[in-house]
This record gives structure tokens, sequence and C-alpha cells, in this order.
């Protein structure tokens, strides 16, 4: 069977349809909008925080020292030992003073017994005086003799007392609960009058000693609530308030010395530790600013922009690229320069944007980072 004539009026009846197809007038597919979040941009501040360094130490320290010197006898606390008020930490050998103590008790005596004889003779010339039978002179020399041994007596009881006090000084005590922070002595040591042998921890409350650039010294003050950072305790961060504030540079590093005190007890903080007392503050508070999510701001060779919206229709806007400066950075950006307050800008769908763009508007973001 001849099929060619088939075939030449198959491909006919296909370029006819084919030319008819294309004389009809397709509508072009509607152009898909991308949707994007945004916020109205409002006047806010940036929260901004600055650590600084330091050290912490219990809320009292003191260096404990015997007020006599000895040799070291008896030592009867460890290093990190709990101790209470008035427990004897060390003693020192009191034989010395203990011989003290008995020469001045032996002088008291002494001048007790020449004081009895003085106002003896002073009475009895006294009588004889009256009587006519003893001069004005010799009534006058017993009374001063008198006196003079009254004092002797009065010397020889300090002297006794000072010895008493000398020989309590050779035990050393706590003088207030704590704990044995630094021990520096052995027993057979023999240690000089003044030389600190413990340093003592006492409070609950730990302290950080830390140094205020002084670009920042105005704005700390006394009773500032901070934060307090230890790393030794995995970066836990703890409340504290500022307590003092020094008035004068210390050093050659222009910095003033301050000190916070954590608000509640930590019995994990020891004295030593490195600790960073961390500030927060609002930029608001010196001068208001605007301030943005991170998402919003975009950064390229070209520098940093948002981009703002121009609403053109109901839930549908224009974007257009705008550069801006920044300042702080901190939970969110504050822009110095660039953006209006009141402005819609993007904060969620950014990635695809370029300028002039036509974008639907799903929905107003809360602000947050």
């Amino acid at each position: 069977m001849n099929t060619t004539p088939f075939k030449r009026l198959l491909m006919l009846v296909i370029l006819t349809a084919g030319v008819t197809a294309c004389g009809r007038d397709v509508p072009e597919p509607e152009s898909i909008l991308r949707p994007v979040r945004y916020l109205q941009v409002a006047a806010g501040g940036v929260e901004t925080s600055r650590n600084l360094a330091g050290v912490a130490r219990a809320g009292v320290e003191a260096d404990l020292s015997f007020r006599v010197g000895g040799t070291v006898e008896e030592v009867n606390v460890a290093l990190g030992d709990s101790v209470r008020k008035g427990q004897i930490l060390a003693r020192l050998d009191a034989v010395d003073y203990e011989l003290q103590v008995q020469e001045a008790e032996a002088g008291l005596a002494q001048a007790g017994a020449s004081l009895r004889k003085a106002e003896a003779d002073f009475d009895r010339t006294r009588a004889l005086y009256e009587s006519n039978n003893a001069s004005k002179s010799e009534l006058d020399a017993t009374r001063a003799a008198a006196e003079s041994a009254r004092s002797q007596v009065d010397a020889a009881t300090m002297r006794l007392e000072l010895s008493r006090q000398q020989l309590a000084y050779t035990e050393l005590r706590a003088p207030v609960n704590g704990a044995i922070a630094l021990k520096d002595l052995e027993i057979n040591e023999n240690v000089e009058a003044g030389d600190p042998v413990f340093m003592m921890t006492s409070g609950s409350l730990a302290e950080v000693e830390f140094a205020v650039p002084e670009i920042m010294i105005a704005s700390i003050t006394v009773g500032l609530p901070v934060s307090v950072r230890l790393d030794a305790l995995r970066g836990r961060e703890f409340p504290a308030e500022i307590t003092e504030v020094g008035v004068a540079v210390t050093g050659a590093s222009a910095a003033f010395e301050a000190t916070a005190r954590l608000t509640e007890e930590v019995p994990e903080v020891r004295s030593g530790m490195a600790a960073e007392v961390v500030y927060r503050f609002q930029n608001a508070e010196v001068g208001g600013s605007l301030a943005v999510p991170w998402v919003a701001v975009g950064e390229d060779r070209d520098g940093r922009f948002v981009f703002v919206l121009e609403p053109t229709a109901e839930g549908v806007a224009t974007v257009h690229r705008r550069a801006v400066t920044v300042g702080e950075i901190g939970k969110k950006i504050e822009i110095l320069e660039g953006l209006v307050e009141g402005e819609l800008i993007v904060t969620a769908g950014t990635r695809r944007l370029s300028d002039g763009m036509r974008v639907k508007l799903q929905g107003e973001d809360g602000g947050g980072a």
C-alpha cells in the first residue's frame, strides 16, 4: 500500500495547527513576588556590654601576724581549714615571756614593800610633827618619799600588765570566723613581730577588684548593678553591684580601682580567681539611637546596607538598597546614618533581593534579633 499521500496530509494538518496557534494571544504567566518580613524602624538603645578584668577575693581578707617575735612551738591549722573566732592558730615558745612576767611580779612586790615603808615613815613623822617633835622639812621629805614609792608601784603594775600582754601575744588567735587562705610558718621557725604568717578570709559575699578605664569612670557609680563572670566556674555569671569606686588613677595605666560585691553567696568563689565584671548599658542613655536586628543589615564589598521598603499597593512594596553607617554592636546594631525613624526595612528574605525589586509583605517582625 502506498502511504506517501497520507503522510503528506498529516504533516499539512500539523503545520496548519501550529500556524493557527501562533496567531493567537497567549497570556503571560503572572510574576511571582518574593515574600519578605519587615519592621518599622524605631528609636531604641543598643544594649552594649563592657568586660573589665579583675580578681576575686573574699569579702574580708586579713593578714595575721604575731605581735611579738619568737620561735614557733605549735601550729594548729592547715591551709583551707575553717576556724572560729578566738581559736588558737599557732603558738610561740613562751618561756622568755613567762620569765618577764615573773620578773615584773617581783618588781611589783618590791615596789609594794617600799610603798608600805614610806607610808609608815610618813605617818610616824606626821604624828611627831603634830606633837612638835619633828620639823616641817622632815614631814615634807617623808611625804615626798611616800608619793615616790606610790609612783613606783604604779609603774611596776604597768610593767607587769605589759609583760602579761606580751605573754598572751605568743598565742595567735582567729579574729573572726573564716578560713585559712595562706599559711607561711612551720614549727621551730623563728618569726619576727609583724611578719604575716596567715591570710584569713571571711565574709559570705565575695568581691571582685577591677580597673576601670578613665573613659568609662563617669558611668561607674556605687550601687550600679553589674555581673561577674568567672572562667574557673565554667563562665557562669553572678549578679553583683559596685561598692567602691576610686577617685584617682593608679599606676601608669590611667585606670581607676573599683570593687564589685556579689549579691548572693557563692561558696565556689575563692580568692585569687580571675574574674570579669560585665557592665551592660543602653546607648539610648547617651542621646538615643536607632537600633535594628542583626539580620536586617547586610554587608558586601561596597559596605553595610539595608533594604528599605516603599509600599506600592496593598501588601506589595518595592525594595531599595541603602547604605548605612553602624555604631555599637550588641544584641542589636546601632544605626548612625542611613535610616530615619518610621521607615520600613526588610528583616527576613534579604538573600536574593536586589534594588528595585517588588516584594510581597508577609508580616511585620517583632523586632527581635
